[in-house]
């Protein structure tokens, strides 16, 4: 019997996957995954559906030949993303040079929620200017803009999903399988880290101010608290300085494999991988009864 996404796959539930595929084939990935939560009732501590999970499943499922998903459609810019005119900072002409924290303040770092004109500076951020770009999210995710005293956006982040399972993160907290599945979601992931001004420290102290108000803020959101925090570093790319200022702990490296990768020939680049605890007894708190 397969165990994917903590979901124990018998062959009825497996029947249940192909023939909801089958009877809905206009139907997209995002509205299969939403329908199959609905279906197992596959919920996240605070009773928001799983569907990034139910996505992901799927996936594995077609990689393992034991599923064919519709194709992928192309994601629909939102209306209104990065059309304002937002106060960047032209970091490439060095507007910005000769700033201090301390000319900044005070600075401001609060979440901003879809709908809002300050999550579309986000996501035109992020689309344009993060290596990694940025089409869109799904799941339990929280997006914090950072501004100065005068209202200049200085910086972005994005928390999302934590990775499925990762060996030094699990060996830290001691982790079983059974165990990460039911407590995973106490758990959230720096996916995307923006800075648009160059000042120096500034990236460390909005790591900081997000840090100290991120468990609050999670909880108000989708009613249920998170422990502890993981953010993966390229390590050809960036050495992690800011993330080690701001106290972050380095508990080892990815093994340069994808996550979709079946057969273990797909290699991706090696990072680090660093944590931020956000209470004392996190270990207990992750390693609780669900």
């Amino acid at each position: 019997m397969l165990v994917i996404q903590g979901q124990e796959l018998t062959d009825a539930r497996l029947r249940e996957v192909r023939e909801l595929v089958a009877a809905h084939p206009e139907w997209s990935r995002y509205r299969l995954s939403t329908a199959l939560a609905e279906l197992w009732d596959w919920r996240a501590a605070g009773g928001q559906l799983k569907d990034m999970a139910a996505r992901t499943l799927m996936l594995k499922l077609q990689a393992r030949g034991l599923l064919t998903l519709p194709s992928a459609r192309g994601r629909q810019p939102r209306r209104g993303a990065g059309s304002e005119q937002p106060t960047l900072w032209d970091t490439e002409t060095g507007l910005g040079d000769g700033e201090t924290l301390r000319s900044l303040e005070p600075i401001r770092c609060v979440p901003v929620r879809s709908g809002m004109a300050e999550h579309s500076r986000v996501e035109g951020y992020l689309a344009r200017r993060h290596y990694l770009g940025y089409k869109g999210h799904v799941g339990e995710n929280l997006a914090y803009l950072a501004s100065d005293a005068q209202g200049r956006d200085l910086g972005c982040l994005l928390f999302g999903a934590a990775a499925w399972r990762t060996h030094p993160r699990d060996e830290l907290i001691g982790w079983d399988d059974a165990t990460r599945a039911k407590r995973l979601s106490y758990i959230t992931n720096n996916t995307r880290f923006l800075v648009l001004a160059r000042v120096p420290h500034l990236a460390s102290c909005l790591l900081g101010t997000v840090t100290r108000r991120l468990r609050r803020d999670w909880e108000e959101k989708y009613g249920h608290p998170v422990f502890l925090v993981e953010t993966y570093v390229d390590r050809d790319r960036f050495r992690g300085t800011c993330y080690r200022a701001a106290n972050w702990q380095l508990i080892g490296q990815t093994r340069g494999r994808s996550r979709q990768d079946r057969f273990s020939k797909l290699r991706v680049p090696v990072k680090d991988i660093y944590v931020y605890p956000l209470t004392p007894r996190f270990r207990d708190r992750l390693r609780a009864s669900a």
